[in-house]
């Protein structure tokens, strides 16, 4: 951390505890606003050191927001952290916030897309191996390792074959709510802009059979979808051999392609934060969402996930709903989840992870607070259910699992042809069929792990660079991201193992 920069941040004057930029040694003397004082304990970077006392049961405030209650008496200059903070019966008031609405300027912004005859724009072009069910996975995954290497060489606009298979299918309800979420998926998958040809393989006696699936599916140019059954095909053998002609036949349709400049409307980014610490709400976060209010400005789409890291936090994108009833469908998705986890004798505070109470976030109330700002200021324009198709611009929220893979996958069923991931501690997602684009949130990570990381939002922390510049920058990465520039995950070939749908209901 350069040393001009404060080693405590006051992220606001209401603020009970301040944010440490650098490890801070106990007995060390420490001053932010009006508090001065010495470090009675040694504060970690990115946790936080108390300004003022607080008594058992008062709340602990941070960004202006309550994070939790006081578990014992803490005093200033005192590390907080999980020995002296916990949730209680803190939550945060429903107030009123603004609409953001970010100066687009006087050019549309563009990128360099793919348009499909169904009106869709991609932002990559692979060809899909979509299994049906767990027991046709090997196969889609052999048939997909048929073209690695120089397999696609005469193939240059084709980025390749990707097999998206998983651990379900079977032994489950046919007509319940996972069936039904699992189909949801399957069919964004294969309907997705970013597959331009489609090979959908089931083994013939399981419960999600290929044929409904494939009677659901938009249309396709002759030659750009096919489906096979294993036990129809005689073996696993022969459905490889068959499967690997079909894809084979595909490639020549499917390099015949051009990017073109397409307006920034066509652009759904599905944001994502995993691996958060301290600063997460700080730099990265905050960044996105300055980005994510220039896409919404060009007409773009955000998607913002991840239910049970908005809870505590859901009165900031309540009160920008756009009309009552978007409002009262993210409260009724925030009770499910309450009655979700209390049926399975859980919390919501059993989030954070031990990574992010590493990174100094202690209560799901404090991380909800930093994730919700990836959405920046924009009005809230829909909610809708996991992997449904989205369909309004603007910023949208997917009802999601926390868990970074199964949430994305909805995002991508949903829509989604670039994902924008931030982290603290060192995530390494990649997503196919979809770049995923990650962004640090300090500098510290984004040099220890430079080749898994794509932007740096620590500068923010470093001085020189306000949030709106840095989000101005990592809009116009987006853009030549969806423009094919190839991510570090695309590079590190990171994302075909990713596919991971929410798995509800009764395994039977």
């Amino acid at each position: 951390m350069p040393s001009s920069v404060p080693e405590l941040l006051l992220l606001n004057p209401s603020d009970s505890v301040a944010v440490a930029t650098r490890e801070i040694p106990a007995g060390s003397p420490v001053s932010v606003g009006s508090f001065t004082g010495t470090a009675a304990a040694t504060i970690p970077s990115g946790h936080k050191i108390a300004i003022r006392a607080v008594a058992p049961g008062e709340p602990v405030v941070k960004y202006g927001q309550v994070i939790g209650t006081a578990t014992q008496p803490i005093e200033p200059g005192q590390h907080v952290h999980v020995h002296n903070l916990g949730m209680g019966e803190a939550r945060l008031d429903h107030g009123s916030t603004s609409i953001v609405e970010a100066d687009r300027g006087s050019e549309q912004a563009t990128f360099l897309g793919i348009r499909r005859p169904s009106g869709q724009v991609a932002t990559r072009n692979y060809i899909g191996v979509i299994a049906s069910v767990n027991c046709s996975a090997t196969v889609c995954k052999r048939i997909a390792d048929a073209f690695n290497g120089t397999a696609l060489a005469d193939y240059p606009n084709v980025d390749g074959v990707v097999a998206i298979v998983h651990g379900s299918g079977c032994g489950m309800n046919g007509t319940g709510e996972g069936m039904a979420i699992l189909r949801r998926t399957l069919r964004g998958y294969a309907d997705h802009a970013n597959f331009a040809g489609l090979l959908l393989i089931g083994l013939g006696c399981e419960m999600n059979q290929i044929a409904p699936l494939a009677q659901t599916l938009a249309p396709r140019p002759d030659g750009l979808i096919a489906t096979l059954t294993i036990q129809e095909e005689g073996g696993t053998r022969e459905t490889i051999e068959r499967g690997v002609a079909l894809v084979r036949a595909m490639l020549p349709i499917a390099n015949d392609v051009r990017r073109e400049p397409v307006p920034a409307s066509y652009l759904t980014v599905g944001l994502q934060c995993g691996g958060s610490d301290g600063y997460s709400g700080i730099t990265a976060n905050p960044v996105l969402g300055a980005a994510v209010d220039l896409l919404v400005a060009h007409g773009g789409t955000a998607i913002l996930s991840e239910t049970p890291e908005i809870y505590g936090a859901e009165h900031l994108l309540t009160a920008r709903a756009a009309s009552p009833a978007v409002a009262d469908k993210l409260m009724d998705r925030i009770r499910w989840w309450e009655d979700y986890t209390r049926m399975h004798k859980g919390n919501m505070n059993n989030n954070p992870s031990p990574g992010n109470k590493a990174g100094g976030i202690t209560t799901i109330l404090e991380k909800s607070l930093g994730a919700v700002a990836k959405g920046g200021g924009t009005r809230l324009n829909a909610v809708v259910d996991y992997a449904e198709p989205v369909t309004d611009h603007g910023l949208v929220f997917m009802d999601t699992p926390g868990y970074d893979p199964v949430s994305a996958t909805g995002q991508v069923a949903g829509g989604a042809n670039l994902i924008a991931f931030t982290t603290g501690r060192g995530s390494t997602y990649g997503c196919k069929p979809t770049p995923s684009l990650k962004i640090a949130t300090n500098s510290a990570l984004y040099a220890r792990m430079g080749d898994d990381m794509d932007f740096n939002g620590g500068a923010v922390l470093d001085g020189g660079t306000s949030v709106a510049e840095a989000g101005a920058a990592l809009f116009r990465l987006m853009l030549d991201t969806a423009s094919g520039h190839r991510t570090r995950s695309e590079e590190n070939g990171i994302g075909d193992n990713e596919f991971v749908p929410w798995q509800i209901g009764a395994v039977m």
